[in-house]
């Protein structure tokens, strides 16, 4: 039986306009907050920013059958994805106005399956060290019982933003 799904998304280059102009922590708050658009893949995927704070970001997803890779899990990616999110926007929040990041690198664990069964799951990344160039986070990925299903680390260049 043939299934469908319909999304929709807002103009990232909004977004990628206000990266920069005020902290990055500002920044993650007003995407949270609706001011600014969420990024273009979270629609696509279907998860959304759920607390950021210093250090720190959680992203939420309900895992369904778009999501599945052909032996009936959830693909791989959409793990990484998230996990690569909440690492990013935990680094992100530690930034002050005129800085950016970008990711270097990305390392993760597959740990336990999901599927439409596992029901809501939280990406939740934390900062482990920042410096002036280069920062490193971490994430997990956890079921609605808090059980490990992956973890990420996640090396991140900081720059300045400039504008043209």
């Amino acid at each position: 039986m043939t299934r469908s799904r319909t999304f929709e998304w807002k103009d990232p280059s909004v977004s990628a306009a206000a990266v920069g102009q005020e902290s990055g922590l500002d920044f993650l708050r007003s995407v949270l907050s609706g001011r600014l658009p969420a990024a273009p893949i979270a629609a696509t995927l279907g998860f959304t920013l759920e607390e950021v704070e210093f250090g720190r970001a959680v992203f939420a997803l309900e895992p369904g059958e778009e999501h599945y890779n052909p032996i009936g899990s959830v693909h791989g990616g959409v793990y990484a994805t998230l996990l690569d999110s909440a690492a990013g926007c935990a680094v992100q929040s530690v930034l002050p106005t005129g800085m950016g990041y970008t990711s270097l690198d990305l390392s993760l664990k597959f740990l336990r399956p999901m599927t439409v069964d596992t029901g809501k799951v939280r990406a939740v990344g934390t900062v482990l060290n920042h410096g002036r160039r280069t920062a490193l986070a971490q994430a997990e990925l956890l079921d609605s019982e808090d059980r490990l299903l992956a973890h990420a680390t996640s090396s991140c260049m900081l720059f300045p933003v400039t504008r043209s």
